[in-house]
């Protein structure tokens, strides 16, 4: 089943250009054009997650997201809005926001931070503990990692690293995601801070020259099969 994806947006153009990308990469899409609709939308059709504008007719919002936590609502908010004043950040997340995008903002980074939270979602309920592979053995709780055995020595972002690629096991995943999610980046500087990790990963669990579990998907990122 799809993930539902709510668009609380009252400029028709911005909400079908989001519903239309959003759409192609597999989500179900709902729009919302007022507050007041999209705060009973969020609760009725139980999103999965809710991309909200600040500025909103009969509700802004601010409010929204307030009454949606209030409500119980847990699922992640992402707040769009043209407003990028540092006191605006603030009063979103102080009412419960996940993530703040200031518009104009780049339909790649939206899209990446959108995977982002939806797959922090999905692991609060599947948390991945313990994990073998091949001669590989790991134990995410106390940082402990075997290969035949022996210890493997890998740093804490190695580990995060792992960690996050074999979550998302079978599915391809960005450099720009994985900066996001485990570096906590959201500009995504020009670096090979990500291929770097990969190829000390590599030489540690994998084979460097023939790789059986971390696979590089061609301009697109890598890949963790398992």
């Amino acid at each position: 089943m799809p993930q539902k994806v709510l668009i609380i947006e009252d400029e028709p153009a911005m909400a079908l250009g989001l519903r239309d990308n959003l759409e192609a990469e597999g989500y179900e899409v709902l729009v919302s054009g007022d507050g007041e609709h999209g705060l009973r939308e969020a609760i009725a059709k139980n999103a999965d997650l809710v991309l909200l504008d600040i500025m909103l007719p009969k509700l802004n919002g601010l409010e929204v997201c307030q009454r949606l936590r209030a409500q119980g609502f847990s699922k992640p908010i992402l707040m769009l809005t043209a407003r990028g004043q540092e006191i605006d950040k603030v009063a979103g997340l102080e009412t419960g926001a996940d993530d703040y995008i200031t518009k104009p903002f780049g339909l790649r980074e939206l899209l990446a931070r959108v995977r982002a939270h939806l797959r922090r979602e999905s692991r609060k309920t599947t948390k991945l503990e313990t994990y073998e592979f091949g001669d590989v053995y790991l134990d995410f709780r106390k940082h402990v990692a075997e290969r035949a055995g022996k210890p493997i020595p890998l740093s804490p972002r190695e580990f995060d690293l792992l960690h996050y690629l074999i979550q998302n096991r079978g599915e391809a995943v960005t450099r720009d995601e994985l900066l996001d999610s485990v570096w906590g980046l959201t500009n995504y500087p020009i670096t090979r801070t990500v291929d770097n990790h990969v190829a000390k990963l590599r030489q540690r669990v994998d084979d460097p020259g023939q790789p059986r579990y971390i696979i590089t998907v061609h301009k697109v990122g890598y890949k963790f099969l398992g």
